[in-house]
């Protein structure tokens, strides 16, 4: 049951970790270098991440700065910060480049704040769908012990209606990570509605 319990535990903490990258991606109208994270530019034939190939700092709350180790790579630097879907415009001088992180408007905030929620969820729901998978693991251990043994104890497989144990280890991983899930999201929000 200790191992089931560890991979649940583990792929759990994978959840939460995936889920803080998801919100950190999200504009929130102050410049942090965690916006470019996802982009990547086209270097010497290979998808390179942005971060990668230059230094990246924001100096200001609404400018970041991109000073990329090989000045010749501005122009594909660009570039891929225009494809990207952050809605950012660049500035160089021919040897920085300068982006400057517009202020979100109202509706903005509200579509982003329904993202951060959406997010969440789905945050929610793979630590719920990790719960599921540990149970089954759990109940198929404590099957093959009831085998052996002959009747099976009438505990953790019994009627789920009843409601759960305070003391389902199970349980508890669950509901610590999903509250890590909505601080996270809380924080996001708060961080969002902020002028």
């Amino acid at each position: 049951m200790q191992e089931a319990l560890q991979n649940a535990e583990s792929r759990m903490k994978k959840t939460v970790e995936s889920t803080t990258t998801k919100l950190s991606h999200i504009q929130t109208g102050r410049a942090t270098t965690a916006l470019l994270d996802q982009v990547t530019i086209n270097y010497y034939g290979s998808k390179t991440p942005l971060n990668q190939v230059g230094t990246i700092t924001a100096p200001e709350p609404r400018q970041l700065v991109i000073q990329p180790w090989d000045k010749t790579l501005i122009t594909e630097i660009e570039k891929a910060i225009a494809q990207s879907d952050l809605g950012l415009a660049t500035s160089n001088d021919g040897s920085l480049i300068r982006i400057q992180v517009p202020e979100l408007t109202t509706e903005r905030r509200v579509e982003l704040t329904k993202l951060v929620k959406k997010l969440a969820e789905e945050g929610r729901v793979a630590i719920r769908n990790i719960r599921r998978d540990a149970n089954d693991a759990v109940r198929k251990l404590e099957g093959s012990d009831a085998g052996a043994g002959g009747r099976r104890s009438k505990g953790r497989g019994g009627d789920k209606k009843s409601g759960r144990s305070d003391s389902d280890p199970v349980q508890n991983l669950t509901d610590t990570y999903i509250n890590q899930i909505n601080d996270l999201a809380d924080a996001k929000e708060a961080e969002l509605l902020e002028n």
